[in-house]
């Protein structure tokens, strides 16, 4: 490997650096470096959203020159004006989002009058914000939100703080963002600690979607050097991490197109019967339109639209139940990632005890011990699942 190639290289993350590695060809393993290199540059400087459908336009573009001189010049046309088009598409998105030539926008209606059952299906992953910064009894009562979700009783014993941030940092895809709560917590990693961090943000993402503020749950896509940066003396990298930032603002009308179509993408979710199963096994699925699952359907489905990390829905349900009574339910990791499926499966636990608390289902997050969970040995022997944590029902229910 080169110098340059060395240089790049080590920028890398470690997605990044685990796909590199497997290309064996010295060569072709330089020419990805520096491809790769290069799309990271744009990506940080904010360049990526706007660009990426340029090779595609040349493309059409190519194709109609070529009906054109070739083929039937009234299919080139028709080719030509949708080059056109996407042209002016991109050229309007960096004048009205990159450069934020663009009329004002307003700030958008609260959501008080909404449950929590609402708020799930309503909030989504804001990618791009509006300009200004939240008017201040908008953050005086974000930063209230964040003391009082945080002085909760905790499943872990690491301490977790919330950071605020100001100022840009760089994330990917998401544009114009400018306030963010990046989540911290010991060094030292904990699991149990990574899933409480995803369970109090989570909280406070529902109550910023009331106030019909915008979030979105940032993860590989932050440099954690910007992050860093900003933070200055309230970060300590012998004693601290960064698992992941929220960005936080007002929703933009002004969208890229890349974006608007990678939302669309990230809004599919997975079956019911692919995340709730009846047992460790994860074979057969629960049926929700019988006792004596029903009575959580909504509990199952407001999991079944949290937001993870590119919506990779990492985490399951296993639903236990003895005498025709459901008495437990443990959220189980279905990948070895050690921070996002983990925050995923402490989101999953807000939506449960939220929805719970709709229906009046009283219940209690416990870590039982691993022998309590039943694994098989090749479970055991591939390391996945990963057992997190457990609802227990009240005897009484």
């Amino acid at each position: 490997m080169t110098k340059k190639s060395q240089e790049i290289y080590s920028k890398f993350g470690a997605n990044e650096r685990a796909i590199i590695d497997k290309i064996s060809n010295k060569v072709f393993k330089h020419t990805v470096i520096h491809l790769v290199g290069f799309k990271m540059k744009l990506q940080w400087k904010g360049w990526l959203q706007y660009l990426i459908f340029v090779p595609i336009l040349t493309g059409i573009f190519l194709v109609g020159l070529i009906f054109y001189f070739l083929i039937d010049g009234f299919v080139a046309w028709i080719i030509l004006g949708i080059a056109f088009i996407l042209f002016m598409k991109i050229l309007l998105d960096i004048i009205t989002i990159k450069y934020k030539i663009r009329f004002p926008e307003f700030r958008p209606i609260r959501n008080d009058d909404k449950d929590f059952f609402d708020l799930i299906r309503l909030r989504t992953s804001c990618r791009s914000f509006q300009t200004k910064k939240l008017e201040k009894n908008d953050f005086n009562e974000l930063m209230e939100s964040v003391q009082q979700n945080l002085a909760e009783p905790k499943f872990s014993t690491g301490k977790i703080r919330f950071e605020y941030i100001s100022n840009p940092i760089r994330v990917w895809p998401t544009v114009n963002a400018t306030e963010f709560l990046v989540a911290i917590a010991p060094k030292e990693y904990d699991r149990l600690t990574i899933v409480e961090v995803g369970r109090i943000l989570q909280k406070i993402v529902i109550d910023a979607t009331r106030m019909g503020l915008a979030t979105c749950w940032i993860g590989p896509g932050a440099d954690h050097r910007s992050i860093t940066s900003q933070l200055g003396g309230r970060f300590d990298s012998e004693k601290d991490n960064v698992i992941c930032v929220c960005a936080i603002g007002y929703k933009s009308k002004y969208v890229p197109l890349f974006i608007k179509i990678f939302s669309q993408k990230m809004r599919k979710r997975l079956s019911l019967d692919s995340l709730f199963f009846n047992s460790h096994k994860m074979d057969t699925s629960i049926d929700t339109s019988q006792e004596p699952y029903a009575r959580f359907l909504r509990s199952y489905e407001s999991c079944q639209w949290a937001p993870s990390s590119y919506n990779g829905q990492t985490t399951r349900g296993i639903v236990i139940s003895d005498n025709n009574k459901i008495t437990r339910i443990d959220f189980m990791a279905v990948t070895s990632a050690k921070y996002y499926a983990a925050i995923a499966s402490g989101i999953w636990c807000t939506n449960w005890e939220l929805s719970c608390n709709e229906l009046k289902i009283e219940g209690k997050f416990v870590r039982l011990p691993d022998a309590e969970i039943g694994l098989s040995e090749s479970q055991k022997n591939n390391g996945t699942p990963i057992y997190d944590i457990s609802w227990v029902i009240n005897e009484k229910e």
